[in-house]
């Protein structure tokens, strides 16, 4: 099993390539010349992004500032670095709140860690085993948090009778009996 540990982490961001409607989407840490790239889905994003701000307002409302307030990180809205390759694709996400060092750690997994505990008493064990581990100060988390939003939000605009995605063709409405809206 291979764990890669970024802590502190230079840069950590999520990001997209590709036009609205067929985005792939993307988490990076580097360090260093050290570079991962990981496939992601864009509920992933999403929710991650979500329970980020959840634990920050309960574990750390006073250090987790927004981008540009005094106390916070600049706000990165660099690309991704490239050229890149997927390094693997995200399977599980966990977030956890190290007490101790008043930091947020993201881990990302190409496989179920509870999975691979369950077969360690197996003779067989996976090729690959992929993970990642990123700790990031409040302020830094608030950040990523931010931009991850602001990258589901800048996808096709929601439709207003059913709420799915339009394509700039239209879209067959369930709301509207089947008719292209």
């Amino acid at each position: 099993m291979t764990v890669q540990d970024f802590d502190p982490a230079d840069r950590f961001v999520a990001g997209t390539v590709g036009p609205a409607g067929q985005r792939a989407f993307y988490l990076q840490a580097s360090t260093g010349p050290l570079v991962v790239t990981v496939g992601v889905e864009k509920q992933q994003v999403s929710i991650l992004a979500d329970r980020i701000n959840d634990v920050l307002d309960q574990l750390a409302p006073a250090e987790a500032v927004e981008p540009g307030e005094p106390g916070g990180v600049a706000e990165d809205t660099e690309p991704l670095q490239t050229p890149f390759d997927e390094d693997w694709r995200v399977q599980t996400l966990s977030l956890a709140w190290d007490e101790d060092r008043q930091k947020l750690v993201i881990e990302c997994h190409d496989h179920d860690p509870d999975e691979v505990d369950e077969q360690a008493d197996d003779e067989v064990a996976p090729l690959a085993r992929n993970s990642i581990r990123v700790s990031l100060s409040p302020a830094e988390a608030r950040a990523f948090a931010r931009r991850s939003n602001a990258l589901v939000a800048a996808g096709r605009p929601p439709c207003p009778f059913c709420g799915n995605p339009l394509d700039p063709t239209g879209h067959i409405c369930p709301r509207a009996n089947g008719y292209k809206r």
